[in-house]
């Protein structure tokens, strides 16, 4: 049965689903349209607000093209490619392959969201490479489902945001505590769920062998190394350039560094340390700057996607932030919520309004000061209501081509590969989070 579903999406992704660039432009054009016929604000204030908000990822597209470069580059090093060669090769069949690269992804994405993305494209790929006849755009939709669990991991950006002083609910509902997400039995229900389901329903999608589509073999070939030997009549220049000494300096400093961030605010990971962790590891591997350097170089290629469309998400975020329209959407499924059903309400509005703003954090500043108030006039769990908010944007995910970027860059992949399969895992995912948030 999963199969047959998988197949259906997948056929209509082909038919239907554009590319993610004009994807995010008609999602500009619909929060326009919304914005002028359900708000009291004026074409020429829509535009102003688009306008306005175009450039406000302009850091977040920077630490994102960061996240895949210095992770591709750290993936690239002889090291980390040997053991992700061992790991790959405990999967024996195309099967136990998948399901690998499943339960990795998940786990990855718990520790850290961009970690997890990165690592678990990086691992399907040498999977792919390992196994004969695995279904290449079925591993790396797999790498991406693992995405599910991020939210409810230590990378959580509702839940932290909302446990940290000084953030934008603290004055209407106060702090809430780790204790009260995070380290809820709810959370640990949804997000070893997701450990467990992730697996299950990528092998449960598995093509049959004369379904599979071939791809182009080139995506598969093994990077050239960058490392360089010099010839006796090297200049300084190139000398020092390909010296290891200076890839020590600076892995020094990242890990003194590191060491002391750890030891004063606790394992606290966040998108900054982990490309700081990414670049420091990954130009100590390398051995030499100027190694690393074409490292890379081979690897902000694929960057595109991110530099281009990030922008019109920005746009699209502060139109449903400053003309109300988020708050709407929130309110249409807060406003018919009692004490019990409001944390599916909360995780459906949050889900929904995800394909207009694909971000966490994003989702705290557009539904958290209506949801949060709303949680504590009704007397709902205030832990379960922010965590709601988060679930249905990781939810969500699974239909929002955004962040499959970063794993579709470094697979070589579009779209259209892989979202029939995620949507698939969207449906069945679904019943975790529902189950953990009314039933828990």
């Amino acid at each position: 049965m999963v199969g047959v579903i998988s197949r259906f999406f997948t056929s209509i992704v082909n038919k239907y689903l554009p590319d993610p660039l004009v994807f995010a432009i008609l999602l500009t054009i619909i929060t326009f349209v919304l914005g002028i016929t359900i708000t009291p604000h004026s074409a020429l204030d829509m535009v102003n607000m688009w306008g306005d908000g175009f450039w406000n990822l302009l850091a977040f597209a920077m630490q994102m093209s960061l996240v895949l470069v210095t992770g591709h580059a750290l993936a690239s090093s002889g090291p980390v490619k040997r053991g992700m060669t061992a790991l790959a090769s405990v999967a024996k069949t195309p099967a136990q392959g998948v399901m690998l690269v499943g339960f990795c992804s998940a786990v990855a994405c718990v520790i850290n969201w961009g970690f997890g993305l990165v690592v678990g494209a990086m691992f399907a790929r040498e999977v792919a490479r390992r196994i004969p006849k695995s279904d290449y755009r079925l591993l790396i939709a797999t790498a991406y489902m693992g995405f599910l669990s991020w939210h409810g991991g230590f990378s959580a950006s509702v839940p932290l945001v909302a446990a940290t002083a000084g953030n934008p609910m603290e004055k209407m509902v106060g702090l809430i505590p780790i204790a009260d997400t995070i380290f809820t039995g709810y959370n640990l229900f949804i997000t070893v769920g997701l450990i467990i389901l992730v697996p299950l329903i990528a092998r449960m999608m598995m093509p049959k062998e004369h379904e599979i589509v071939a791809i182009d073999p080139a995506l598969l070939q093994e990077e050239v190394s960058v490392a360089k030997k010099l010839g006796p009549d090297a200049t300084w220049a190139q000398k020092i350039e390909e010296s290891p000494i200076l890839a020590w300096v600076v892995g020094l400093l990242g890990i003194v560094y590191l060491g002391t961030y750890f030891v004063q605010k606790g394992f606290n990971l966040n998108v900054n340390t982990v490309n700081l962790m990414f670049l420091t590891a990954g130009i100590l591997l390398h051995k030499t700057p100027m190694a690393y350097v074409r490292a890379v170089s081979a690897a902000a290629k694929g960057t595109a996607g991110i530099l281009i469309q990030f922008p019109f998400y920005a746009g699209i975020q502060i139109m449903m932030e400053h003309s109300g329209l988020g708050g709407i959407i929130t309110n249409w499924f807060v406003d018919v919520a009692t004490a019990e059903t409001f944390p599916l309400m909360a995780f459906f509005s949050s889900a929904l309004i995800n394909f207009a703003v694909p971000s966490g954090g994003g989702h705290w500043v557009v539904q958290g000061p209506f949801v949060m108030p709303a949680a504590q006039a009704l007397g709902a769990d205030m832990g379960k209501a922010a965590m709601a908010i988060a679930y249905g944007e990781a939810w969500m995910n699974m239909a929002q081509p955004f962040w499959a970027l970063p794993a579709l860059a470094i697979a070589g992949l579009g779209v259209r590969d892989i979202m029939g399969y995620c949507v698939t895992a969207l449906l069945f995912s679904g019943v975790i989070f529902i189950i953990g948030l009314h039933f828990f």
